[in-house]
């Protein structure tokens, strides 16, 4: 098989025009000079099959700032392994150099640095123009949507994710499968599925009563491209009723299904398939796991853990595509297909720089007429951040610590706990923090701010039960996500231990004292999957707290200690 590093060429050659060294004081005009769209976008067109692959946009549809993580614990056969490599060790495995392009896109070292060199990502009409640059070298390239699509935005909450479906229309894709979506209601989710011009996808969606696959969700598609006969399989995230609340959607189960995944491939093969597509929300590790148990796929498209690689990951003889999100990456995989065999493949993964990449016209404005009714909300200024505000990482981001603190304060609570959710743009310091900032990262359909009371042994039970759905060794236990956040305590981690036995050294931080397992703390928090939850909703105590400091500083937070890793 035939992989590319374009994704690295282009970094490399616009890294040699400027230079590697003094990157942070470089202008942003110098650094469009040195990166243009016609690099970003050469490829050698390469075999008679072309996929485009976007994934987790989780609603954002102008461009953005996003950190990638700076800590990404792999355990069990995963440990050291991609997507579990991050910074400088991430850069010196794909030799990236530092100051790149590909430093800026894919890791997160110097990255206030090198967001103000380069700017921002994303954009839905800036991935319209990629798009429509490849098909206008291969007409008929098949787009494929990973899912987390309508969720996560003030104007997607809003519509009811009408917004972030009239975009997606406008992009024409051709599939898609699901995970967020879900929340909006399993009624609500019907009537946009129902008037859906392409195939919504998920072997792995059944009727929870009959046990058998959902008659809206079709397992998978046929296309025929390139002269290829190509069967698209959906799966759609395994741990729905888990890791949201299943009363939104009684009446659909999930799961991974991997032996009826292998019914299908079965079945699409004996119909003539001469590829097999994945189209997967399964989350990385599972997808690799996934792989050396079915046979006969050929490509996964890997969502749900917002992992970005530069090179496929190959698995026996699937190769797995991960394209990042919040629409900073689209990934085009071309794959030679002959005598109904994959005999090769390139690959590449495009960054969406937004000030090099030139806004699709009519992409640009479905946009702006979508936004056109919010646009005096969204764009209210509540404060300023002097601190880096990111999400991404297994134990911290700033922007949930910011979101601790406004618990802790506004909810009057001992501790607060906030969820490990991985979704949300980042903002660099000195950037006004808009009302639409807020909502990027507290968007959902179950927001209510609760207050409780919590043991000191609940709340290690608690913490335990995250830890293993983080560092199970076995991937099919692993349910995405990073640790749960908390304010006002601290704790330590032994990734090593077994479940039960992670978690010590619990602190109450406004005293020093030890946590007390027979003691109730009060404790807040948000994004209980509890139907009937009371409270506030996130963004308006985040806005509160905001609007009183005026300024966001945030120390680094250190209440975690990591062992064993």
């Amino acid at each position: 098989m035939i992989s590319r590093r374009d994704f690295l060429q282009v970094s490399m050659a616009a890294s040699a025009m400027l230079g590697a060294s003094g990157f942070g004081t470089w202008s942003r005009l110098a650094a469009q000079q040195a990166l243009t769209q016609d690099q970003l976008l050469e490829f050698d067109t390469f075999g008679n099959v072309s996929l485009i692959h976007v994934t987790d946009i989780h609603a954002q549809m102008k461009p953005i700032y996003f950190r990638e993580p700076s800590i990404n614990i792999g355990v069990g056969d995963n440990k050291g392994a991609v997507p579990h490599v991050t910074g400088a060790d991430f850069r010196r495995l794909y030799g990236i150099d530092d100051g790149s392009p590909a430093h800026y896109a894919l890791s997160s070292g110097d990255f206030s640095a090198l967001a103000q060199a380069y700017g921002r990502v994303g954009g839905l009409d800036r991935v319209a123009t990629v798009i429509n640059a490849i098909r206008a070298a291969r007409p008929d390239a098949l787009l494929l949507d990973g899912g987390d699509t309508w969720h996560g935005s003030y104007t997607c909450y809003h519509t009811q994710g009408q917004d972030m479906v009239n975009v997606m229309n406008a992009l024409k894709p051709d599939a898609m499968t699901f995970h967020w979506e879900f929340t909006l209601g399993s009624d609500r989710v019907a009537e946009i599925v129902e008037g859906l011009p392409f195939a919504a996808l998920g072997q792995n969606i059944f009727d929870a009563e009959w046990d058998e696959p959902a008659e809206l969700f079709p397992p998978y598609e046929f296309f025929e491209r390139g002269g290829v006969k190509i069967a698209v399989i959906g799966q759609a995230f395994p741990y729905m009723p888990i890791a949201n609340p299943g009363w939104m959607f009684p009446e659909y189960a999930f799961g991974i299904r991997d032996e009826n995944m292998q019914e299908m491939v079965d079945e699409v093969r004996a119909q003539g398939a001469e590829l097999v597509v994945c189209l997967s929300h399964n989350g990385f590790d599972v997808d690799k796991k996934m792989a050396g148990i079915v046979t006969g796929i050929d490509v996964i498209l890997s969502g749900h853990t917002h992992d970005a690689l530069p090179e496929p990951v190959l698995v026996g003889d699937t190769i797995i595509v991960a394209s990042g999100s919040n629409g900073k990456f689209v990934s085009r995989v071309d794959l030679d297909v002959r005598n109904g065999r994959m005999m090769g493949f390139r690959h590449k993964l495009i960054p969406i720089f937004s000030d090099v990449i030139t806004p699709d016209k009519e992409v640009a404005a479905v946009i702006d007429a979508e936004r056109a009714p919010y646009e005096a909300e969204l764009q209210e200024v509540i404060g300023e951040s002097e601190s880096l505000l990111y999400r991404r990482g297994n134990f911290n981001g700033s922007w949930d610590d910011l979101i601790c603190d406004a618990l802790l304060s506004e909810r009057d609570a001992e501790i607060a706990l906030s969820p490990g959710v991985r979704w949300g743009p980042s903002l660099i310091p000195g950037q006004k923090i808009t009302r639409e900032d807020i909502w990027n990262v507290t968007s959902m359909t179950y927001p209510n701010a609760y207050r409780t009371e919590m043991t000191g042994e609940f709340l290690k039970i608690v913490l335990e039960d995250v830890a293993d759905n983080i560092f199970n060794p076995d991937p099919y236990y692993q349910q995405g996500g990073d640790m749960v956040r908390v304010g006002g305590m601290g704790y330590r981690i032994d990734i090593s231990k077994p479940q039960g036995e992670r978690i010590s050294e619990m602190t109450l931080l406004s005293t020093g004292e030890a946590i007390d397992p027979a003691r109730n703390y009060v404790v807040a928090g948000w994004a209980s999957v509890n139907e009937g939850t009371e409270g506030p909703p996130i963004w308006d105590v985040v806005e509160a707290h905001i609007s009183k400091l005026g300024t966001v500083r945030l120390d680094p937070n250190t209440s975690v200690a990591v062992t064993g890793v």
